[in-house]
C-alpha cells in the first residue's frame, strides 16, 4: 500500500490531527502514516502551498498526500481529489496545490462527495481522511467522485521563477523569508527588498550576528534572513513584498 503523507494547520494542542490518523488507520489500517508539518499558521494558504512544494520532491511515487489548509471549510469551496504524474493529493481546492500542480501537472482529479451527517467545520476527518485512505487502499480516483476539468482547479497568484522580479512567498518558523525567485543567483548578485539591497551569500555565517543576508534556501528559492533573529520582524516584511533580483552589469 502506498503510505499517506499529512500535512495540516490543526497543530498538536488539540485532537484534530491524532483524530484524522486515527480515521486513515481504520480505513487503511495497512498504510503507513506519516506527518510532514501541522504547526502551519492557521489558514494560510500561501504557507501551506509552500511545505507542499518543498515536500513533494522527497515523496516517493504513488504516495497519498493529504493536506488540509481549509479557511473555507463547509463553504461552497469544492472538496477534490487529484492526479500528477507522480503523486494523488486529497485538498480542499482553495489554491493550496498551487506550487505542486506547476511543478507537476494534473492529470486528472473529481469531486469528492460530502457525505450526510458529516461535520460542517471538520472536513478533514469526515471528507479528506476517507477519501485519502481509499486512495491508500487501492481505490481508483474515479471511485471517489465525479471527474472535473484539472484545468479548472483553484490556483493562488503565485508563479516561481528566475526573476528579475518577485515577491515574498511565505515565511518559515525562523522568521526567514522565502521569495519566488529560483536560484542560485548570480555571482556577484544582490536582492532588493523594502529598501534594502542584500548581497547574496551562502549561509548565515557568512555576516556578522544581526545582518541581513539573501541566500539560497533548501527548496531551491532565494531567502532573507537575520543572522540570530528573524528577518520578518527585523526588516518589517510581509507576504507579497515585492523583490528584485539585481545583477552585476
Amino acid at each position: 500500500m502506498p503510505p499517506v503523507f499529512f500535512l495540516s494547520d490543526f497543530g498538536n494542542a488539540d485532537p484534530y490531527a491524532g483524530v484524522v490518523r486515527a480515521v486513515l488507520h481504520a480505513r487503511a489500517p495497512g498504510a503507513a502514516l506519516l506527518d510532514l508539518a501541522h504547526d502551519l499558521p492557521p489558514g494560510d494558504l500561501r504557507r501551506g502551498a509552500h511545505a507542499l512544494y518543498a515536500a513533494a520532491p522527497y515523496l516517493p511515487p504513488g504516495a497519498v498526500v493529504l493536506a488540509v489548509v481549509d479557511p473555507g471549510v463547509g463553504s461552497r469551496r469544492r472538496a477534490v481529489a487529484v492526479a500528477t504524474g507522480r503523486l494523488l493529493y486529497v485538498a480542499p481546492d482553495n489554491g493550496l496545490l498551487t506550487l505542486v500542480l506547476a511543478e507537476d501537472p494534473p492529470r486528472a482529479a473529481v469531486a469528492l462527495p460530502v457525505p450526510p451527517g458529516a461535520s460542517a467545520t471538520f472536513h478533514g476527518r469526515d471528507v479528506f481522511a476517507p477519501a485519502a485512505a481509499a486512495l491508500a487502499a487501492g481505490a481508483g480516483l474515479a471511485e471517489l467522485g465525479d471527474p472535473l476539468d484539472p484545468s479548472g482547479l483553484v490556483r493562488l497568484p503565485l508563479a516561481l521563477g528566475p526573476g528579475p522580479e518577485g515577491e515574498v512567498l511565505t515565511f518559515d518558523r525562523f522568521g526567514n523569508a522565502i521569495t519566488t525567485l529560483r536560484g542560485p543567483a548570480p555571482p556577484g548578485a544582490a536582492l532588493e527588498i523594502a529598501g534594502r539591497r542584500l548581497a547574496c551569500r551562502t549561509t548565515f555565517a557568512d555576516v556578522a550576528p544581526g545582518e541581513p543576508l539573501c541566500y539560497l534556501g533548501s527548496s531551491g528559492l532565494l531567502e532573507v534572513a537575520v543572522r540570530d533573529g528573524s528577518a520578518r520582524e527585523a526588516l518589517g516584511l510581509r507576504a507579497g513584498l515585492p523583490v528584485r533580483l539585481a545583477t552585476p552589469a
